[in-house]
């Protein structure tokens, strides 16, 4: 049956293209190639300068460069009875010759003809003779292909098994001739200042005319993903100011001033103007959608538990999810210490603990006449079996551990609930303004007065002995230590990875006779608790752990922070993990313990000694691992972009977001009956 054009004609099958039959059709599909319009999007991953080809004479040692001939020479050698073999053609020009070696790809051979002209990009292995393992070829034929393939900047696009970039060229050049006309501009009449239009930008993005035209054309495409990314979010956002009343949760001050009173320190400047817009936001029109960022130990627990209070002032029960079951715990006892003096219940819910009462019966609090729960919990919060009659707060603690899913779960546990995320890895701006488009968002931007300071060195491991030395001091002092390992056990021998358990055993004898305690994901609940209360209690000295004590843990004694293979962790990870220590009157020390082997891994580290700024730590980790190592892309909730880059887009995100605004303002004035509302 005869593939039928589409109404829309970047919706036309790639099979209606010339020379795309079957087989075609199904390796272009293994690229996500199955339209015109996924083929006219299909970004080159670099570019050619074939203006000027190098000479095979001009070619340097280890130098990646492309160079053109002809094929005067080709064959297979054959090593150790056929197990091994290497393919070898030689290209000639007028200034010498250079070998293409491919090992162990014999049916190379059955690509090439002598007297072929060849293009060959790669990179130069030998001078005596020139030559190149492994390259990347083209076979140059006919005039018409000279125009497409040589004389130019030539874009290689992705490409599978079974098609060339040579071919892909050709197929995006044909679609460009024939379906360019009907691309048109998304977005009418919005400026898109200083760019070129979207049928430019993709004529530019396959075939610039200069370098530079390139990127630009990849802004532009960019910014059409950011565009939309921005109306998805602010629509959100209106429709929930449109359709739903905040429910009264600022309180009256009757519990709050005793818990204010009661506490052992005095709230920062910083604290207390957060706390102002949060209530300001509890007692709005609409339901408060609010991100709360601070770095490690700026005191956000208490922020969080003052606007709990507000809302059991106000007559609501609040849920506070946490990402594991270990912080839940600390969670639940620290909201217990302070608010049962109060009267406020605090109830526990993980997946092996529930304090509360049975799930088909109203709260203790509400049915006595008392004052509302607040529950702490995990994942189990989101589960069936919760469902408070009158939940008037949402507070999500670590929200980049969780997906934007679990959070709108929660969330509908209440009508229209007001929500306050907190996270304490800082959240560059593009990220902000992308992950956390649709929320308001408060800073705490200063630590508390009394903390100490925490230096971090770099070490290697020839300095282990020093630093166990250094640990067996601090804790002959009475000060604790952390000591981190990127694994449970098996340890990587070839790689240097370490395992925690061989690693618990060793510095069992290391820092003897100071005690070593073991905690990892693989420990069942009461495992994970009685560790960490005998940590707390001063009963160890040591702990020994993987990157589960990275968030919340609260030991104000633990003045040290051992990292090991700290070149495997990411920066932000790293930061909160230091952020473990530092939390008394003491001054702290962490130690990061790595083989550099990379440029990036000193880079990395080098940024983690200088300082303690979360927010630049954060922007240096956007840089060097990009949002999808950062958050993870799944759990991130962010579209996968073709063309945008979150680590240096931030111009891009804010243009958006004013034109998906101003977009959404001209939708909202053509409604019938719509009234422009100045300001908006």
């Amino acid at each position: 049956m005869p593939v039928q054009e589409t109404t829309d004609p970047l919706n036309t099958p790639v099979a209606m293209l010339r020379g795309v039959g079957p087989e075609r059709q199904a390796q272009l599909a293994r690229l996500d190639l199955r339209t015109v319009g996924d083929l006219l999007l299909h970004r080159p991953r670099r570019y050619e300068d074939r203006r000027t080809f190098r000479k095979v004479r001009e070619l340097a040692l280890h130098e990646t460069a492309a160079t053109r001939g002809h094929i005067v020479a080709m064959g297979t050698k054959r090593y150790r009875r056929g197990s091994r073999s290497v393919f070898e053609l030689i290209v000639e020009d007028e200034t010498g010759r250079l070998h293409c070696r491919w090992w162990n790809l014999p049916f190379m051979e059955e690509r090439f003809q002598v007297g072929q002209e060849l293009v060959v990009f790669g990179r130069v292995r030998d001078l005596k003779p020139v030559t190149i393992d492994h390259p990347e070829t083209e076979i140059i034929e006919g005039d018409e292909e000279r125009s497409l393939h040589l004389h130019r900047l030539v874009p290689v696009h992705p490409a599978t098994e079974g098609l060339t970039p040579r071919y892909l060229r050709w197929l995006v050049w044909q679609a460009l001739e024939r379906f360019g006309g009907a691309v048109v501009e998304p977005w009418g009449d919005a400026g898109i200042a200083g760019l070129p239009s979207r049928i430019d930008a993709i004529r530019a993005l396959h075939f610039p005319g200069e370098s530079g035209e390139e990127e630009q054309a990849r802004k532009r495409l960019a910014l059409d993903e950011f565009i939309g990314l921005q109306l998805g979010i602010q629509r959100r956002r209106r429709n929930l100011q449109s359709n739903a009343a905040g429910l009264p949760c600022s309180g009256d001050n009757r519990l709050m001033r005793p818990f204010l009173s009661r506490l052992p320190f005095k709230l920062t400047d910083a604290q207390t103007q957060v706390l102002r817009e949060l209530r300001r936001d509890m007692g709005g029109a609409h339901p408060m959608r609010r991100l709360l960022q601070g770095d490690v130990g700026c005191g956000k627990t208490v922020v969080a538990a003052c606007c709990a209070i507000m809302a059991v002032e106000s007559g609501y029960e609040v849920a506070y999810m946490t990402p594991t079951e270990v912080l839940a715990r600390q969670q639940w006892q620290t909201l217990k210490s302070w608010f049962e003096p109060l009267g406020i219940p605090v109830h526990l819910r993980t997946g092996s603990l529930k304090t509360e009462p049975a799930d088909d019966t109203p709260t203790e609090a509400l049915r006595g006449g008392g004052l509302p729960a607040v529950t702490v919990g995990t994942h189990a919060l989101i589960e069936s079996g919760f469902a408070p009659p009158r939940l008037g707060l949402v507070i999500i603690d670590e929200q980049h551990k969780f997906g934007v899913v679990q959070r709108e779960a929660l969330v509908r546990k209440g009508r229209y609930p007001h929500l306050l995320v907190m996270t304490a890895t800082p959240i560059p701006r593009t990220l902000g303004l992308t992950l956390y488009g649709d929320l308001d968002v408060s800073v705490i931007d200063a630590l508390p007065a009394e903390r100490g300071r925490i230096t971090t060195h770099v070490r290697t491991e020839a300095s282990l002995p020093k630093v166990w030395e250094f640990v067996r001091s601090e804790a002959a002092a009475g000060r604790q230590a952390y000591v981190v390992y990127p694994r449970v056990e098996e340890a990587d021998l070839q790689t240097g990875l370490k395992a925690v358990l061989q690693e618990h055993a060793r510095l069992e004898q290391t820092l003897s006779p100071h005690r070593v305690g073991l905690l990892h994901g693989r420990l069942d609940a009461v495992e994970k608790e009685a560790v960490m209360g005998a940590f707390r209690d001063r009963r160890l000295q040591v702990l020994v752990a993987t990157s589960i004590i990275e968030v919340g843990l609260d030991v104000p004694n633990a003045t040290v922070m051992v990292i090991e293979n700290a070149d495997r962790f990411g920066l932000a990870q790293l930061h909160q993990l230091r952020g473990r220590i530092g939390r008394g009157k003491g001054d702290s020390t962490c130690i990061l313990v790595a083989g550099v082997r990379t440029q990036e891994a000193r880079a990395r580290l080098k940024v983690l000694a200088e300082t303690q700024d979360g927010f630049r730590i954060a922007e240096a980790d956007l840089q060097l691992r990009g949002p999808g190592e950062l958050l993870g892309q799944s759990q991130s909730g962010l579209p996968p972009f073709r063309f945008g880059d979150l680590a240096r887009d931030l111009k891009l995100v804010e243009q958006a977001r004013g034109i998906a605004a101003q977009l959404l303002d001209q939708e909202e004035t053509k409604r019938p009956g719509a009234r422009c509302t100045p300001g908006r």
